[in-house]
């Protein structure tokens, strides 16, 4: 029996001793356990605060972090949103914020008192929006100046010309605001891209400019370079195509000068456009098919200016 009982006695001592042994031994575990994740989550936060830091001093990280913050809420609130109307869908879709870019115009407050004069009468008297007219204005006295040339000069051939309607076209193929023969001044748009050229405003008024200029230079006198522009330089009558153009420009002379001119007051009648450059028919000479003057005038545009 004593025997018996100090084998119990001995187990119980080995149980009692395993179990605080384990006890231990999953304590210490626990333990480490606890430090390895503590400092693992201390480092995580450290790595965490440096990445933070490091976007915060990045503009064009912390732009692009707001960028993707905000298309996500959008996102969000979209998806609760009630359904997008089809035509606001269709008005977004057709947006163009840099259209602007595109249009001939300036506020006439920019321009200064003459130009300002000018471009109200002009709108006036041909019932064109004063905005693309100030734009043109505005480079009819800078273009003007660099090439020797009195604006109203310049504005008034075009009013004779077109109306002012960058889209006009004569019968001979004279195009745009100051009615250029493209294909015969086509060198003349390379420097702007191509012929498409020729239906830009500004375009237009800087190579009409440019051929004025040459028929000036080459006739010799204003009045003769005028008939050289509209094709009659080998005509004795140019229909009274420079008539038109000095009264025209009188006219805004005397309206830059600050003088009351009526706009309707001695309204040049042109079927536009009716005095352009290479049609012929102005100063078509009398029982002359228009066809035929235009054959005989074509020509003579070509070894005069090109």
């Amino acid at each position: 029996m004593k025997a018996t009982r100090q084998l119990v006695s001995r187990l119980r001592w080995v149980r009692n001793a395993a179990t605080q042994s384990a006890s231990v031994f999953l304590k210490d575990v626990g333990h480490g356990l606890l430090e390895v994740s503590h400092n693992t989550l201390a480092l995580l936060g450290l790595v965490a605060v440096a990445a933070v830091l490091f976007a915060a001093s990045r503009a064009d990280m912390r732009h692009a972090a707001e960028t993707e913050a905000l298309s996500w809420l959008q996102a969000r609130q979209e998806a609760r949103a009630e359904p997008i109307p089809a035509d606001q869908i269709l008005a977004a879709e057709l947006s163009e914020p840099d259209a602007i870019a595109r249009a001939t115009a300036s506020d006439p407050k920019d321009l200064n008192r003459q130009q300002a004069n000018v471009a109200r009468w002009l709108s006036r008297r041909y019932s064109v929006a004063p905005e693309p007219v100030s734009r043109l204005v505005q480079e009819a006295w800078s273009v003007g100046e660099r090439a020797g040339l009195d604006p109203t000069l310049i504005l008034a051939i075009m009013a004779i010309e077109s109306r002012f309607n960058p889209f006009a076209q004569s019968a001979v193929g004279a195009q745009g605001l100051m009615q250029v023969m493209t294909k015969v001044h086509d060198d003349k748009y390379e420097a702007f891209g191509g012929n498409h050229a020729a239906f830009d405003p500004v375009t237009n008024l800087r190579v009409g400019v440019q051929v004025l200029k040459e028929c000036i230079s080459r006739a010799g006198s204003l009045e003769a370079g005028l008939k050289f522009y509209v094709g009659s330089g080998n005509q004795a009558e140019d229909g009274g195509y420079a008539s038109k153009v000095l009264s025209e420009q009188a006219s805004l002379k005397q309206v830059a000068g600050g003088k009351a001119v009526s706009p309707r007051s001695a309204l040049i009648s042109v079927a536009a456009p009716a005095a352009a450059v290479g049609k012929a028919e102005v100063a078509a000479p009398s029982g002359t098919p228009a066809k035929a003057a235009e054959e005989a005038h074509i020509p003579e545009q070509i070894a005069l200016l090109r």
